[in-house]
């Protein structure tokens, strides 16, 4: 366990030093990192310094920066003495949930139905091969809504562990028995290409379009139970159409990008709900690939059924992508885009009318050449 010792000298009122002692060296390079990457990594992202002295740190810079760094190192020392590893990935998880609106301990959560939602703490999700941690308050919302609640809505854009969390949610209660059956769906809509002229019968047609769901798999059970388990029908992929007549009791229902769900197909999965059943219905609005005029189901289901009992929504935004950090700041860089091309911006729209008006006489003046 750390210890703080002369932690606060006289500073100006923006200013501390902050004195933080480890008793084991070796969890002590662990928690620095290779070349004290994580280090770096902290200093840069709160602004402030870290120096390294035998079994301490100190850390000097902004009050609030010192404050956070100070409980982010204590809580990935924490990790270490439990034997959890502590890697690029932990330290950014770290920052995230520590600069959230609650402070988070990491525990698992008692998984019997129902998981009270006031114990609103970071939760685990336990699976066969490995322990899924949430790494931004968002997800930490997630994953507690997702055991808490029969209906949980996961929206907002790429990356941000949507559909991964949703499926590790159904293994857990699947491992503990609280559900009988997996079935993880998908609506088969082409992005850009058309099913019809990929090669095959309908299932290696279909396939393509639910990897995503067998990768998510793969990663919690191990390949021959997961291969028994398919042949059993207690986990199914299918695709949206195939759910229509069925009433899916005793299962998790993971419906994977929704936002392609016309909102006929939304309510009829909805109304397949049956008794000990929960769905996790998750999608981007930003990325609909319908044909023009066919409203999503995502859009309608959200405007639907906000406040409705027993449905619950959490939203992500690119603050919460833990893909690549160039992904986040692309989808940062997209909305800024569209928030500028919105009507009620006249200079940024009329500037990007101006810019297609020029292009096209370009276009035009190339043509005619």
């Amino acid at each position: 366990m750390l210890n703080k010792a002369g932690s606060r000298n006289r500073q100006p009122d923006d200013a501390r030093t902050e004195h933080l002692e480890f008793p084991d060296n070796r969890l002590l390079i662990d928690l620095c990192g290779g070349f004290d990457s994580h280090l770096a990594r902290i200093e840069s992202t709160l602004g402030i310094h870290v120096v390294r002295r035998g079994n301490s740190l100190v850390l000097h810079g902004p009050r609030e920066g010192v404050e956070i760094a100070a409980e982010t190192l204590g809580r990935l020392y924490e990790r270490l003495e439990e034997g959890r590893p502590v890697g690029e990935s932990e330290v950014e998880a770290a920052l995230r949930l520590v600069t959230g609106p609650e402070a988070v301990r990491f525990h698992a959560v008692d998984l019997a139905p129902p998981a009270p939602a006031a114990e609103a703490g970071a939760v685990e999700l336990r699976t066969r091969k490995k322990v899924i941690e949430p790494r931004t308050p968002a997800q930490k919302d997630y994953i507690v809504r997702l055991l808490s609640h029969e209906l949980v809505f996961g929206i907002g854009p790429a990356g941000t562990g949507k559909t991964y969390l949703a499926v590790a949610a159904a293994v857990a209660l699947f491992n503990e028995g609280l559900v009988d059956r997996i079935i993880l769906s998908r609506p088969a809509v082409e992005a850009g290409e058309r099913l019809g002229f990929l090669p095959g019968d309908m299932k290696e047609k279909v396939d393509p379009y639910m990897q995503p769901l067998y990768d998510a798999l793969h990663d919690f059970i191990p390949a021959r139970q997961l291969g028994r388990l398919m042949e059993e029908k207690r986990i199914e992929i299918a695709p949206l159409a195939f759910m229509r007549g069925r009433t899916l009791s005793d299962a998790f229902v993971v419906l994977d990008e929704a936002q392609n769900a016309s909102a006929m197909q939304m309510k009829m999965l909805l109304t397949r709900l049956g008794r000990g059943s929960r769905m996790a219905i998750t999608g981007d609005p930003s990325q609909i690939d319908l044909p023009r005029g066919v409203p999503s189901g995502l859009v309608a289901a959200e405007r639907i059924l906000e406040g409705v009992e027993g449905v619950a929504f959490t939203r992500f935004t690119g603050k919460d992508v833990v893909r690549h950090p160039l992904v986040a700041r692309i989808i940062e860089a997209w909305e800024r885009d569209a928030a500028a091309r919105r009507p009620g911006n006249g200079r940024q729209v009329e500037a990007a009318s101006e810019t297609g008006r020029k292009a096209s006489a370009g276009a035009g003046e190339a043509g005619d050449d």
